[in-house]
C-alpha cells in the first residue's frame, strides 16, 4: 500500500548537444519570420509560443505555451520560462499570432511583455524581442522600442563575437 506521504522524486538529464529547430541565427524579426511566421499564420485562434535561443543567436527549439480563442491567449510566466530553463536557453523570443490579421499590439500583449520581460531580466534569460504574426505581417515591440531590458539588467550583450556593454537603458 502506498503512503499518502510518499515524496515523489523527479530527475533532470543533461543532454550534450541540444537539436536545433534552425541552425540559422536569429538576428532580426525577419529571421523569426522566417523560421516560425509561416506555421503561426494557419490557426484560427492565438498561440503564444516562445523561441528558446542559443547564446549565438541559433534556435534551440520552440515551445507552445498557450493555444486562445479567437483573440486572446492565457500567458503566465511561470509556463514562458519552464522550457528555457530546461533548454539551457541564453535568452528567448516571444512570439504569437493574431488571427485577424491586424498585428497591432492590444494592451494586454504589452502589459505580458513587460512583466515578461522583468521576469527574464530576474533569471538572467534576456527577451530578446515579442513578435505578433498575421496577415502576412508582423509587428516587432523590438524595432518599436516597446521591449526595453531593465537599468539593473547585467548591460553585456555578446554579438558576432564582438561583446558590447550596454549603457544605463540596455542600448549599445
Amino acid at each position: 500500500m502506498e503512503d499518502a506521504h510518499e515524496l515523489k522524486v523527479v530527475s533532470i538529464r543533461l543532454v550534450d548537444e541540444p537539436p536545433l529547430l534552425s541552425k540559422k541565427a536569429i538576428k532580426n524579426p525577419r529571421d523569426v519570420i522566417e523560421v516560425m511566421g509561416e506555421h503561426l499564420q494557419k490557426y484560427d485562434r492565438e498561440l503564444f509560443c516562445i523561441l528558446n535561443l542559443q547564446t549565438k543567436g541559433q534556435v534551440i527549439n520552440m515551445n507552445i505555451v498557450s493555444m486562445g480563442t479567437l483573440n486572446i491567449a492565457l500567458v503566465h510566466p511561470r509556463e514562458v520560462f519552464k522550457s528555457d530553463i530546461l533548454s539551457n536557453a541564453a535568452g528567448i523570443i516571444l512570439l504569437h499570432n493574431h488571427p485577424s490579421g491586424e498585428c497591432t499590439p492590444s494592451e494586454s500583449d504589452i502589459k505580458t511583455t513587460k512583466q515578461l520581460v522583468e521576469c527574464g531580466n530576474l533569471m538572467q534569460i534576456p527577451v530578446k524581442d515579442h513578435v505578433i504574426v498575421g496577415g502576412g505581417n508582423y509587428y516587432s515591440f523590438r524595432e518599436n522600442d516597446l521591449v526595453l531590458p531593465s537599468t539593473e539588467s547585467i548591460g553585456i550583450v555578446a554579438e558576432q563575437g564582438n561583446v558590447y556593454r550596454a549603457d544605463r537603458t540596455g542600448r549599445r
